[in-house]
């Protein structure tokens, strides 16, 4: 069954028909001619995929594009240049050198972004001491926070002082 849905992608209007089994990564990757958002393993267990959905990061590749219908989707590539230039946490990774063969840079950008937002609004995680405890932007919150993104690379202590940078 097919279904036509609408998907506001990097600001742009997106109207697209697909299978109701499509992801919002196939339906990104191969519907919209997004690629900034990597297939990785393909079961939400890389984060190669993460995107921003409202300003939420998810994995794309376990969501349904039906499901996201008249969502904001924010890729990678939106992040990368706007009005304003590259968001600050694009900039840090540059800075750091959060990055080696690049594949997941996309999901790792998103997702920090994503971290970025839960730092800020106090959403709490399992690094805390103790439940509500104040959220602060530690190496080991951003680690925990970070963790579902795989980078084969290593480029691990970069990634997280990337982030801890924009965060303070």
């Amino acid at each position: 069954m097919e279904a036509t849905i609408i998907l506001h992608v990097d600001g742009v209007r997106r109207e697209l028909t697909v299978d109701t089994r499509t992801t919002l990564l196939d339906a990104l990757r191969d519907r919209s001619g997004e690629y900034s958002p990597k297939k990785g393993c393909d079961h939400g267990q890389c984060g190669a995929c993460t995107v921003l959905v409202g300003g939420r990061r998810i994995l794309s590749c376990l969501a349904l594009a039906v499901a996201c219908d008249g969502d904001e989707v924010t890729t990678a590539a939106g992040l990368a240049g706007g009005e304003d230039g590259p968001h600050p946490l694009s900039r840090a990774f540059v800075e750091h050198d959060a990055f080696q063969c690049g594949y997941c840079t996309p999901g790792q950008v998103c997702s920090g972004v994503g971290v970025l937002a839960e730092l800020e609004a106090g959403m709490p995680s399992h690094a805390a001491a103790h439940p509500g405890d104040p959220v602060e932007a530690t190496d080991a919150e951003i680690r925990e926070r970070m963790s579902g993104n795989l980078c084969r690379c290593g480029a691990y202590p970069a990634i997280v002082a990337a982030v801890r940078e924009v965060a303070r």
